[in-house]
């Protein structure tokens, strides 16, 4: 280790480590000059080099006051300095400079006596360029100004996540005092913060990549018995040779749109879920399942919705929707979209035509959805279905072939004016039908194509019960966090009428081979 190598302790550290250029006394560029009880320099720094344009060997010996002052100000520079050689006390100040190339620069001078071994006395003069040391001055106060009266949380940490300063916003936010957050961990401070927190700000340490408007929820020593919610941002903290120094956070407090957010997101949960049927009541020939998960995302639950409506005959109509938005309108309109399809079903119209008149009633509501509308007959073992902009439904039979039904997919519900079609399918004992909403098998990353491939892979056990393919199908195929809420509805074809034939329809035919 060099004899030029500069160090800086931490306190309470007995370690050294060289320090690393560009911090406060490198922009300042402070230089030193040493005289002698005669004013004489004795010792010239490479900053005074710099600052004054002598070199140390055109100005060692010499008198400071000749070098330095021009004539006008050298009285008063001569009893300055003897003033601070007789009387001991320091002097602070600005006079102008002469430099070596005959221009003048203001200049911030502390001086102070020194005394030697030998008792005799040495005049130390620091300084530097006035214009550097003001703008710097401006600099720091006005970013003091600028953190502590924020009315946004702000926040330093080091690279161990532990805290360096706060600002008084986020002093109000925590319920710590300031000197209580310095040196400690964050998990230290809020222990009850989302882990995500900590997550956000390891991330940005090892990428340098900012966070942004991250939402966390947590509770905090200001309010431990009640959540509370922030908008934060992280970004990395770096020297200006690119040494990283921690973590920077700024914090804004959203809890009252959070909670409005929240009760909100109640109150359409409640409505949409007052509007979604009851178990239905054991249908004949057929055996159904049925599940509903609200989007995980606080403001995103939506209008889908499922029904099984008994129809004259023994008939059974099977109904999955979704209408486009979220929120307590959605709701709201599903629930009117709902009563419309049930009011159409008891008229005994095919799918098609339902889904007709669904259309005009949709137009009406100036919204759009989307509908798959099918209706079992026991008696004559088939379903009629009918899709306006819906996701096919799987037809899974009990050898265990299954398929995405091949329909006519038909325009979504809102006014286009597209007529639909009926398709008529094989449903025989055995036979399961699943039909459901696309916040099951959409996600941001894969192609539906892939999506609907692997809703297939799950449906690998016709023998399973109904209700346990549904949780499958949700845990496997949901995954946490999603922003779309599902409908997911399974029927099971049970026993005909008596006296019918096995693997024959009441015609005697042959049952339809799935595609």
């Amino acid at each position: 280790m060099g004899a030029t190598d500069r160090f800086q302790g931490d306190p309470g550290s007995s370690a050294v480590a060289p320090s690393d250029p560009g911090g406060l006394l490198d922009v300042l560029n402070v230089a030193a000059v040493l005289l002698n009880a005669e004013g004489r320099i004795d010792l010239w720094s490479p900053q005074a080099e710099i600052l004054f344009g002598y070199s140390a060997e055109e100005a060692l010996g010499k008198y400071a006051g000749h070098l330095l002052i021009d004539k006008e100000h050298l009285d008063t520079v001569l009893a300055l300095f003897s003033q601070v050689m007789d009387d001991g006390e320091s002097w602070a100040g600005v006079f102008p400079v002469r430099r070596k190339d005959g221009s003048t620069r203001v200049v911030e001078f502390r001086n102070m006596r020194l005394q030697d071994d030998q008792r005799e006395y040495w005049a130390l003069g620091l300084a530097t360029d006035r214009t550097t040391l003001r703008r710097v001055e401006r600099n720091l106060a006005l970013s003091a100004q600028l953190v502590s009266q924020a009315p946004i949380g702000l926040a330093m940490l080091d690279t161990d996540l532990r805290y360096i300063s706060v600002n008084p916003a986020e002093e109000r936010m925590n319920g710590v005092p300031a000197a209580e957050h310095v040196g400690r961990h964050v998990r230290e401070v809020l222990p009850l913060i989302d882990a995500a927190f900590e997550g956000a700000m390891r991330e940005v340490l090892a990428t340098g990549t900012p966070i942004v408007d991250q939402y966390t929820v947590g509770r905090t020593p200001a309010d431990p018995d009640h959540d509370h919610a922030w908008s934060i941002s992280f970004y990395r903290l770096e020297s200006s040779d690119g040494r990283v120094l921690g973590v920077a956070t700024s914090s804004v407090d959203v809890t009252d749109r959070h909670r409005a957010v929240e009760e909100q997101r109640r109150t359409a949960l409640t409505l949409q879920r007052s509007l979604l049927p009851h178990p239905p009541a054991q249908r004949p020939g057929l055996e159904v399942a049925f599940r509903y998960r609200p989007a995980q995302a606080t403001i995103e639950i939506g209008g889908d919705w499922f029904d099984v409506i008994p129809l004259a005959g023994d008939k059974t109509a099977l109904v999955v929707g979704d209408v486009m938005g979220s929120g307590v309108t959605a709701a709201a309109t599903m629930g009117q979209l709902r009563t419309a399809t049930r009011t159409l079903a008891d008229l005994d119209l095919p799918p098609a035509r339902v889904l007709h008149h669904l259309d005009h009633i949709t137009d009406g509501l100036d919204t759009i959805a989307t509908c798959v509308y099918a209706v079992f007959d026991p008696r004559t073992e088939r379903c009629d279905l009918s899709v306006a902009g819906h996701l096919p439904p799987v037809l899974l039979r009990p050898d265990g072939r299954r398929e995405l039904l091949d329909l006519p997919t038909g325009a979504p519900l809102g006014g286009c004016g597209i007529s639909f079609e009926s398709t008529s399918v094989d449903f025989e004992r055995g036979d399961q039908l699943v039909l459901y909403t696309d916040g099951l098998v959409e996600t941001r990353d894969q192609p539906i194509d892939a999506r609907l491939n692997a809703l297939l892979d799950v449906l690998d056990d016709p023998h399973r019960s109904l209700d346990a393919t549904c949780d499958l199908l949700l845990h496997t195929l949901r995954h946490s966090g999603e922003r779309d809420d599902v409908a997911l509805l399974i029927a099971r074809a049970g026993p005909g009428p008596a006296g019918r034939g096995e693997g024959q329809g009441q015609s005697g035919r042959p049952r339809t081979a799935a595609r």
